[in-house]
């Protein structure tokens, strides 16, 4: 897991500086699929292309459980049905906005996801994982 450059600026203008965080306030962060790393530098030219693929809504306030050093999804995470195409999913990041903003963190998943027509993508609850290394 990664804390994308971007939002570790931000976390660290944030405390040194007392800049508050543009993204803090929302109640959302968006969960995104990939079929490759975003890297650290937040590239979202891998995301999921499959028809039917958006990213999945994620309420601040209720979608990660606080396990110390690393935090879990909450709940069942469920992506819209493959209806035609295909991709191999790899990693994942949370992200600012549903469509383009800025990758927060990002990760790979335990085992490649291979979608296409009729698969929705989905992760039980505790099966993300993201911290700050």
């Amino acid at each position: 897991m990664s804390m994308s450059n971007t939002a570790e600026n931000k976390v660290l203008k944030a405390l040194l500086q007392g800049t508050d965080i543009d993204f803090r306030a929302s109640a959302n962060l968006y969960l995104a699929l990939f079929t490759a790393d975003p890297t650290e530098a937040g590239v979202f030219t891998n995301e999921a292309t499959y028809t039917g693929y958006a990213r999945v809504t994620m309420a601040k306030a209720s979608a990660w459980v606080d396990g110390g050093s690393t935090f879990t999804n909450a709940g069942l995470l469920q992506f819209p049905q493959c209806t035609a195409g295909n991709n191999t999913i790899t990693h994942f990041a949370v992200c600012t906005l549903a469509s383009a903003g800025e990758v927060v963190v990002s990760g790979a998943l335990n085992a490649s996801l291979n979608i296409s027509s009729g698969i929705q993508p989905q992760f039980s609850a505790g099966s993300l994982s993201v911290g700050a290394d």
